[in-house]
């Protein structure tokens, strides 16, 4: 049966790209999703001693900005800001602070502890007895829109104790929400 036609059309073949072609292609997809995830879900490095024994230097967080996206700071909560200090030094900087103070409240430390509209704050969190020379009694009466950040390390936090203006909601960036740095403290941040 030489030469007979048996209806099969021969297939075509497939125009593949060449591997550099796929692999330019890949690499423009994961650096355009790793963009895009840093935009939506930045990272944050802690660098410093101000939230001990929450944090510790070199600890890696996750931050969410979608949460105050249709809510707003609660006390407790550890946020990401830009510093609210104009100088040089800080502009551009970010800090990570613990929510003291909400807007409209009255703060006060007075014999070295946090009241808040005039009842004692339990601060479970906070490091060490706080020393008279860094937490001197003074009242912040907040306004809207105004939040009192404080570190858990009260006797080595730049703070709103010293800030020069208040923290508002356009200077938050998220919430912290995951420590995914050093592999052992790995863990959700609760609220």
């Amino acid at each position: 049966m030489f030469g007979r036609h048996t209806g099969e059309m021969p297939r075509p073949k497939l125009k593949t790209p060449g591997l550099l072609i796929e692999l330019v292609s890949t690499l423009v997809f994961i650096v355009a999703v790793t963009v895009l995830f840093d935009l939506a879900i930045p990272r944050s490095l802690v660098d410093g001693h101000s939230m001990e024994p929450t944090f510790y230097g070199n600890d890696r967080l996750v931050v969410s900005r979608a949460h105050y996206l249709l809510g707003s700071p609660q006390r407790r909560d550890i946020l990401v800001f830009n510093s609210v200090n104009p100088s040089e030094r800080e502009r551009g900087v970010m800090l990570i602070k613990r929510v003291i103070g909400l807007p409209g409240e009255t703060v006060e430390i007075r014999d070295r502890k946090v009241h808040i509209n005039g009842e004692a704050l339990n601060e479970p969190y906070i490091k060490d007895e706080v020393c008279r020379r860094r937490c001197q009694d003074r009242i912040w009466e907040l306004e809207e829109n105004e939040y009192f950040m404080m570190g858990d390390n009260r006797n080595n936090s730049n703070d709103s104790r010293a800030f020069r203006r208040p923290v508002t909601l356009p200077d938050i960036v998220g919430r912290v929400i995951i420590r995914y740095f050093p592999p052992q403290s790995i863990g959700i941040i609760p609220s």
